[in-house]
């Protein structure tokens, strides 16, 4: 009998959280929407960041529900660093993903640069002026002045700098 409540109570428990969670999920990706929406940020731009809340909500969840039905916090961390480990020595081999979607992150939050801006990659190699089409997960999509169209990684517009033409 004992058993059977603790059961009633895991599940009573792990339903509040999944409620919880789509909750503030839900309020989470409105305020993404209105924030990108006031600032002219594209929906394709908006993805990212809605991706990545969803991976921190559902992730912290995950977390959460395994410690409710009885992992152990020693299991649970040993599971947890080794799994670090492993993503980690994926991340340092490609280093450049994480690099060019943190600085994606950057460019969505604070950055003044907007679509449809006339902008000069700061760069003594090359003399890239043009206006922005797309900023995606990786990636600037610039049409140059001479008409080429150009992808600059995102991590690169943030080292190199831009220059907002008017």
């Amino acid at each position: 009998m004992e058993g059977l409540m603790l059961y009633k109570f895991q599940l009573l428990i792990t339903v509040i959280l999944l409620v919880i969670v789509f909750a503030l999920n839900s309020l989470a990706k409105r305020a993404i929407r209105r924030f990108g929406k006031s600032s002219s940020i594209n929906m394709n731009s908006r993805k990212i960041i809605f991706y990545l809340s969803n991976l921190i909500f559902y992730g912290l969840a995950v977390i959460v529900i395994t410690l409710v039905w009885g992992v152990g916090l020693r299991e649970f961390s040993v599971f947890i660093s080794s799994f670090l480990a492993v993503v980690g020595i994926g991340f340092v081999a490609q280093w450049s993903i994480l690099s060019n979607l943190t600085a994606s992150v950057i460019l969505f939050f604070s950055h003044p640069l907007r679509l449809g801006d006339r902008v000069r990659v700061l760069d003594k190699d090359f003399d890239w002026t043009g206006i922005v089409e797309d900023i995606s997960g990786f990636y600037l999509f610039m049409r140059t002045d001479d008409g080429r169209r150009i992808t600059i990684p995102t991590n690169l517009v943030i080292q190199k700098g831009i220059e907002i033409l008017v």
